[in-house]
C-alpha cells in the first residue's frame, strides 16, 4: 500500500496547487516518501534532515535533535520546502523541523503517510489518520548488523 499511500498524497498535494520548490525529508522514515513523492511531483530538489527522537518502539528521547549535516539555511532561503516524513506521532519532530524551516524559507509545509490525533503538528497533507502504531517494512524487523560508533570497539 505504499506506493498507493505516496501516489494519493502527491495528488492531494497537486490537486492544493502547492508546488514545492524543494522536498525536505526527515530520516530516516521519511527518506522514503521524499523519494515518492519527488517522482509524483517532479520535483528534483530533495534534501535530507536528519533527526534523533525514536529509539525503539514508542521509546523516544526526551527531545528530538537535528544531527549533522544540518540543512544549509541559506540553501533554503525564498524557497516553497514540503517537509516529508512517514508518521506524525508524537510531531515533535516535525515541529522541530517545521520551525527551523519556517524562519529561512517562503513558505514550508508538511506531507506524512500517518497522522496521529496527539501530533503537535497539524500537517497540511496526510495519507490517513491512526492512533495505532505503525510497523512499515523497512522498519519492522531489527536491524541485520549493529552500527558501533567509532571508538567504542574493544
Amino acid at each position: 500500500m505504499f506506493g498507493t499511500a505516496v501516489r494519493q498524497l502527491a495528488q492531494t498535494i497537486a490537486d492544493d496547487g502547492y508546488e514545492p520548490d524543494i522536498i525536505l525529508s526527515i530520516a530516516r522514515g521519511g527518506l522514503f516518501v521524499a523519494g515518492g513523492l519527488g517522482y509524483a511531483l517532479d520535483v528534483k530538489n530533495l534534501n535530507v534532515v536528519n533527526v534523533e527522537f525514536y529509539t525503539g518502539v514508542e521509546e523516544t528521547l526526551d527531545m528530538p535533535v537535528m544531527l549533522p549535516p544540518v540543512p544549509n539555511a541559506v540553501d533554503l532561503g525564498s524557497k516553497k520546502v514540503l517537509v516529508a516524513d512517514d508518521v506524525a506521532d508524537t510531531g515533535r519532530t516535525l515541529k522541530l523541523v517545521h520551525d527551523f524551516c519556517a524562519e529561512h524559507v517562503a513558505q514550508v509545509r508538511s506531507a506524512v503517510i500517518y497522522e496521529k490525533p496527539q501530533s503537535l503538528v497539524n500537517c497540511e497533507y496526510v495519507w490517513k489518520r491512526t492512533e495505532k502504531w505503525i510497523n512499515f517494512p523497512w522498519s519492522v524487523e531489527p536491524p541485520v548488523a549493529r552500527h558501533r560508533v567509532r571508538g567504542t570497539e574493544a
